[in-house]
């Protein structure tokens, strides 16, 4: 950093000068590096240049050209340095520096152990989108092994059922990861399939003697469904058409457990994705479409190019583990 000399010559005007004259070059500690400061806290603690070099492991003139530098990059001594026996002295600057030196190392310390973990995939911030059905089936249990095996990373979750804002966000490095649906291949993401995930029909209780719904049914039974606006529900909507369906929904709710509660209450049918469903609810009655439409694909994907914490790498194999025991593997 460069400094000017300047002279005032009056209450209203100044100028300074930029002669080489008067030119100061200050000195200035981001000139000293770590080793610098160790070395400092070396001979403060061992009272001796020749100690110190021996607790890090130097030679006594490479203490004392560290010191050297320090020095220089100060521009103050830091030692008194009496001949004989006696032990080198800290000067006033030397205090100062010692102080900032140790608290300085110390966080050095700190960070050193805190890339350490994150090296080993033991900490970090993870943010993770993901959509309804997999917020309620696919998260609980892969968050809940995360904390047990690495309870120190920090996995936060953004939900939404509109698909292409998940993708938005993985591009713009908003999130890390996100779990989606049929996602088209694309040079910009990484895809990993998880697994497939099937449809079914939720009917009231009433239709218990029944196992399988078909096209004509659907046609003639009001539906329950997802607002149109929502990618999952165009998704379920072209399968339906493909299969000769033609919906008509009496009411549309954003959250799978209100379809299914209307569904409870009889005022129509369902086309849900599996994962959606309380397979549980002995309100509703699970019904096999025949034939089936084609399942959705439950996928993980990342931006192409990114390079994710370590952490990411365990949050993947928990989710494939946990994929494994929820979704489809082979349709």
């Amino acid at each position: 950093m460069k400094y000017y000399a300047c002279l005032v010559i009056n209450r209203t005007a100044d100028f300074c000068s930029l002669s080489s004259d008067i030119l100061m070059i200050m000195p200035t500690l981001r000139d000293a590096d770590s080793r610098h400061l160790a070395a400092l806290i070396a001979v403060a603690e061992h009272g001796t240049f020749a100690r110190a070099a021996d607790s890090l492991g130097f030679t006594q003139s490479a203490v004392s050209q560290q010191i050297a530098l320090l020095e220089k990059a100060t521009g103050l001594a830091l030692f008194d340095r009496p001949k004989g026996p006696r032990p080198a002295e800290l000067t006033a600057a030397g205090q100062v520096v010692l102080d900032y030196a140790r608290r300085t190392l110390a966080r050095v310390d700190q960070m050193d152990a805190q890339l350490d973990l994150l090296r080993r995939g033991r900490a970090g911030r993870l943010l993770v989108g993901t959509f309804q059905s997999a917020s309620a089936e696919l998260l609980p249990n892969i968050v809940g092994t995360m904390r047990e095996q690495v309870p120190d990373v920090d996995v936060q979750l953004d939900e939404t059922d509109d698909l292409d804002a998940l993708l938005r966000e993985i591009l713009n490095d908003e999130i890390d990861l996100a779990f989606t649906i049929d996602a088209a291949d694309d040079p910009r993401i990484e895809i990993e399939l998880l697994g497939h995930d099937p449809f079914v029909v939720l009917a009231p209780a009433d239709q218990s003697g029944r196992e399988s719904a078909t096209a004509d049914d659907l046609n003639t039974h009001p539906l329950i469904g997802q607002p149109d606006s929502e990618t999952s529900q165009r998704l379920v909507d072209r399968r339906l058409i493909g299969a000769g369906v033609t919906p008509d929904y009496t009411f549309r709710f954003q959250n799978n457990a209100a379809v299914q509660s209307m569904v409870r209450s009889g005022m129509g049918w369902a086309v849900m994705p599996s994962l959606a469903v309380d397979q549980h609810d002995r309100g509703v009655t699970i019904l096999r479409l025949d034939p089936p439409l084609p399942p959705r694909s439950i996928q993980l994907i990342s931006r192409s190019g990114r390079s994710l914490i370590p952490a990411a790498e365990p949050f993947r194999e928990i989710a494939r583990r946990v994929s494994r025991r929820l979704l489809d593997l082979t349709a």
